[in-house]
């Protein structure tokens, strides 16, 4: 499909790109600054409790303490430093990819299907991914001035275009 986005198309993408940055931003920095993060509980009760299909699997994942220990850094720095890149829109395709990685475990974890299949956790993904297939870091992100950083005489994404995966 090839065109131009509406003015108005852009503005949105850059309002879901913010409010997805903020919401893991602040998310991230409750959980680093109160310092008492555990995911523990969670991983050995909770998707069991809800009847998540994959409950065996966050079980298994709360048995093992070196997991576990990676989880309890993992989840609020990852919360925090997603929530900034996709914010200033700097690595924002690989720090949505991230994000929506994260929404999918949360999704599978905080199963409730009680109210159909589509939740806050499923429609956070979904925010996280267009944000990457929209390339919204580029729109008032720093993406746009990392991708035309000369390198040897060319911007930065003609000289390695794999970069085109991690920035937009």
């Amino acid at each position: 499909m090839e065109g131009r986005l509406h003015t108005l198309s852009v503005w949105f993408i850059l309002a879901l790109r913010l409010m997805i940055g903020l919401a893991f931003f602040q998310s991230g920095l409750e959980k680093v600054l109160s310092g008492e993060f555990s995911a523990v509980g969670y991983l050995q009760n909770a998707p069991a409790a809800n009847g998540s299909p994959a409950a065996g699997l966050f079980a298994a994942m709360g048995e093992s303490a070196a997991f576990v220990d990676f989880v309890n850094v993992a989840v609020p720095w990852g919360e925090l430093f997603i929530g900034l890149g996709v914010i200033v829109g700097l690595l924002t395709r690989l720090a949505a990819f991230w994000g929506a990685f994260m929404m999918l475990l949360f999704y599978l974890g905080n199963w409730d299907i009680s109210h159909g299949y589509i939740n806050g956790d499923f429609a956070y993904m979904l925010v996280f991914l267009s944000v990457a297939a929209f390339g919204a870091g580029r729109i008032l992100g720093l993406d746009a001035y990392v991708e035309q950083y000369e390198v040897g005489g060319q911007p930065l994404v003609e000289r390695y275009p794999w970069t085109r995966y991690l920035l937009g």
